[in-house]
């Protein structure tokens, strides 16, 4: 594998800007894993969450461009963080360097067992006929599964109910619990419940069907053509960390995501590998951040 012959000479930080355990975490330590057998190197996982992940990347935005520190990016910090908060730590384009794209998830979006809608074009017809009555829970101001109910509301052109949790558990509480209509879950929180027939999925996030669950039409089927709002993670650096280092780093992790073992262990959540050059990731994130400011901007969406 063809590398800077100096480097790296001591071990590579990893800053993961969540906590540990989330799908951003278990990403992030499995390519540190596979890196150590397949290049060689030693990375350390680091979590400094807080801000939405803004303070994990702020730090890698600051750290020194040698190739000793770089940080898992996902949507939410990445994308769509820049239009959402007043102000950010770092400039999303202008203080990181793209490595590459690691994966991307999409959201299912379940309702309880006994709902009265037992397909998405029926539930967007109750929330048309009662504005603001039809509920969503989502785990915080600006994560993946509240600009998803964003989306979906100026899509549809409904008033959806937005209603915040401290987290999916307490979200997923609730929804069995009927004090919610509906949430957008990543796949594997609510696997288990799908199985047992606790909660029913209408429709998915992504353009395609997921491979694991074919039976689940897009919401792109379901008469809304290009809706697509995905989870995706993705590595990058400090601006400036020379560009021979960039590129080692994107042959090594992308040489990692075809590990049959990677594709094993980020495949149990819904999540298709993905893998990119420094370019086609940078161009990717001015397309995704434009996307969310679109939907931050439609939906009306803040925060302090």
């Amino acid at each position: 594998m063809a590398q800077a012959p100096t480097w790296p000479s001591r071990p590579i930080r990893m800053i993961v800007p969540f906590a540990p355990g989330g799908s951003t975490d278990v990403a992030a330590r499995e390519i540190a894993q596979r890196l150590a057998e397949v290049a060689g190197w030693t990375v350390v996982t680091e979590n400094r969450p807080g801000a939405g992940g803004n303070i994990g990347l702020g730090l890698v935005a600051k750290a020194a461009p040698d190739g000793y520190t770089i940080g898992m990016g996902q949507t939410a910090n990445l994308a769509i963080n820049p239009s959402l908060y007043p102000s950010m730590p770092f400039d999303v384009l202008r203080d990181l360097a793209p490595v590459t794209t690691i994966a991307q998830q999409p959201n299912l979006l379940v309702v309880r067992r006994d709902a009265s809608w037992q397909e998405l074009p029926a539930l967007l017809a109750e929330a048309r006929a009662r504005p603001g009555r039809v509920s969503v829970g989502h785990p915080g101001t600006g994560t993946g599964g509240h600009l998803a109910g964003g989306m979906l509301a100026a899509e549809a052109r409904v008033d959806l109910l937005m209603v915040p949790y401290p987290g999916v558990p307490q979200a997923l509480a609730d929804l069995l619990g009927g004090r919610v209509d509906l949430f957008f879950a990543n796949p594997l929180a609510v696997q288990g419940m799908l199985q047992s027939g606790e909660l029913r999925a209408l429709a998915v996030t992504s353009l395609r069907r997921m491979r694991s669950m074919p039976d689940i039409p897009t919401i792109a089927e379901l008469g809304h053509p290009g809706f697509e709002a995905l989870n995706w993670v993705g590595v990058v650096a400090p601006v400036n960390t020379p560009a021979r280092i960039v590129l080692a780093l994107n042959e090594g992790i992308r040489t990692v995501l075809r590990h049959p073992a990677t594709i094993s262990k980020l495949g149990t959540d819904g999540s298709e590998l993905m893998g990119s050059t420094p370019d086609e990731f940078a161009a990717f994130l001015r397309a995704e951040i434009d996307k969310w400011a679109r939907v931050v901007q439609a939906a009306g969406i803040t925060i302090n």
